[in-house]
């Protein structure tokens, strides 16, 4: 058997597939890293894409939390192999927060989050719409008990008006905004720039614009807030019989 435990962590989701988590996840990664906090990451699923941008974000090897091929149980080992001597890990959910596989196995991002013991931070489409993006934070933050939600990342918001109106209905909820991104060319990195292609295809045109990324993510998102959730999870011992050498 052997110990490890959790580091600092917290679970990147959204409300929905397209919504922005991948940005704001990699985003964060890349702007935290260049502050010279050590970063690991992971991606829920068998997703073999995200994690190379994940990668180069981080300088750290990424990581899958696949519960549906693995089970809940060993989670928790996952998380802390991703994140061993990390200061932080960053965990990007999979579809929708509480979406997982068709056959009721274990998957979705929440129950991986409850796994984790993991704080999550819901990112959140606000174009179009104003008022109306409380209650859908409303309904995630209420629809399942267990699911420890810290905050709200807003995304593709128009103008300062718009985000002040929708700041102020997601805060009455009662879970503070931790970063609110403008609709930008920035932010539409990876389907402007690159399209879904794996890092290796484009290795310098993803390292530019991962460059871009992070810096316009560390200016529109509070890291001390952000990084504050991720402490806020307990330090959990892990022990685990490995077989990997």
């Amino acid at each position: 058997m052997v110990a490890s435990s959790l580091p600092p962590r917290v679970v990147i989701a959204g409300t929905h597939s397209g919504v922005g988590k991948t940005t704001v996840a990699t985003g964060l990664m890349a702007a935290f890293t260049a502050t010279g906090v050590r970063v690991g990451t992971a991606k829920v699923g068998p997703d073999y894409i995200d994690p190379g941008y994940h990668a180069l974000a981080s300088g750290s090897t990424p990581r899958n939390i696949d519960a549906w091929m693995c089970g809940l149980d060993w989670v928790p080992s996952m998380g802390a192999r991703a994140g061993a001597g990390k200061d932080l890990l960053i965990v990007e959910g999979v579809m929708g927060l509480f979406d997982g596989a068709a056959d009721g196995t274990p998957s979705s991002t929440a129950e991986v989050a409850t796994a984790l013991a993991a704080p999550v931070i819901l990112v959140v489409d606000a174009s179009s719409s104003s008022d109306s993006i409380a209650a859908v934070v409303h309904g995630f933050h209420t629809f399942r008990r267990g699911v420890s939600l810290a905050g709200v990342v807003l995304n593709r918001l128009g103008s300062d008006s718009h985000e002040q109106a929708v700041r102020a209905a997601v805060t009455a909820v009662g879970l503070p905004v931790l970063g609110a991104l403008r609709r930008d060319d920035q932010l539409t990195w990876r389907d402007r720039h690159l399209g879904l292609v794996p890092v290796v295809e484009r290795p310098g045109e993803v390292v530019e614009s991962l460059a871009r990324l992070g810096a316009a993510v560390a200016q529109r998102c509070d890291l001390d807030a952000i990084h504050a959730v991720a402490r806020s999870a307990p330090r959990a011992a892990v022990s685990e019989t490995r077989t990997e050498s």
